[in-house]
């Protein structure tokens, strides 16, 4: 059985995440109190005559209460039968979800306790910082919509029939003066790049431009260290891999986010791709 558990922020985007798993074919279950969710599994492994449900999505998080503190014990459990979860936590900043809550009108779980939304946020999180920890793979919505979600999601979780090793490799850029992404494993600096932003007939396109993209591999240093960045992920990813690990986030930044991380990212992500990894290119700051 091939079983996500789905948690996170509130307002952080699971809804779109459950629709996105059941448009991916899984049986989705939005809401589940944690004690239920062992005898779900035992029902899904063996319902009769039918073949099993060996796809299934299950939002688990604080809108359950009281009831929530159980998923630890009920994660257990599921695995003394011999099923795997992977823990998909979604997350976003605080302002993010601040509006996101303003604009949509919606009551937070915690709100009528604390009475307020940032009380409730900074509650919630003390809640669910275990669960945190403990999850396969984190993301962070902040700047994604609804569309990115949805689409790295898909390309994530949706069935492939390649033989590629089992790892998806996000490579992400951003602007170290909007914040380090909360998800980044690996986090690069290339700050110390010439910086196309102060070539006026650069400064308006992102490094996803030819001209950009050539200016800053112009830099002596440029092409050192692609080779040196190069042949660390060639040695380190088949370690994590041999690990078990199943999703890898290499986070490239710069000031702004606009140029030299995007190049250094595009030329990281194709670099992989042609390795033989499966790679998600995003840019998180590229419209700032």
């Amino acid at each position: 059985m091939k079983l996500i558990i789905i948690s996170g922020m509130s307002g952080s985007g699971k809804a779109v995440a459950a629709k996105a798993f059941e448009d991916m074919g899984f049986t989705v279950v939005d809401n589940m109190l944690p004690v239920l969710l062992p005898e779900l599994v035992d029902k899904c492994l063996d319902i009769g005559d039918q073949p099993p449900a060996d796809r299934l999505a299950v939002v688990v998080d604080t809108r359950s209460g009281p009831f929530f503190s159980g998923w630890e014990p009920a994660f257990n459990l599921i695995l003394s039968r011999g099923v795997r979860p992977t823990v998909l936590f979604l997350d976003s900043s605080d302002p993010v979800l601040v509006q996101r809550f303003k604009e949509t009108r919606r009551k937070h779980p915690f709100y009528d306790e604390h009475g307020g939304i940032l009380g409730s946020l900074r509650a919630e999180r003390a809640v669910l910082e275990n669960l945190r920890e403990n999850a396969d793979i984190v993301i962070d919505t902040s700047a994604m919509d609804v569309h990115t979600l949805r689409s790295q999601l898909t390309a994530e979780f949706g069935q492939t029939d390649d033989n590629r090793p089992p790892l998806t490799i996000t490579v992400a850029s951003f602007g170290f003066k909007h914040g380090l992404p909360l998800d980044a494993d690996l986090v690069f600096d290339v700050r110390f790049l010439i910086n196309p932003h102060y070539i006026d007939s650069l400064r308006p396109y992102d490094g996803r431009n030819k001209e950009v993209d050539k200016y800053v591999m112009s830099d002596p240093d440029s092409l050192p260290y692609l080779e040196k960045l190069f042949d660390l992920m060639s040695f380190s990813i088949p370690q994590y891999i041999d690990e078990g690990k199943a999703y890898l986030t290499v986070a490239i930044g710069c000031t702004g986010g606009r140029h030299r991380s995007v190049v250094v990212s595009e030329r990281l992500g194709a670099f992989l791709t042609q390795s033989g990894y499966r790679v998600l290119i995003q840019h998180r700051d590229v419209d700032k």
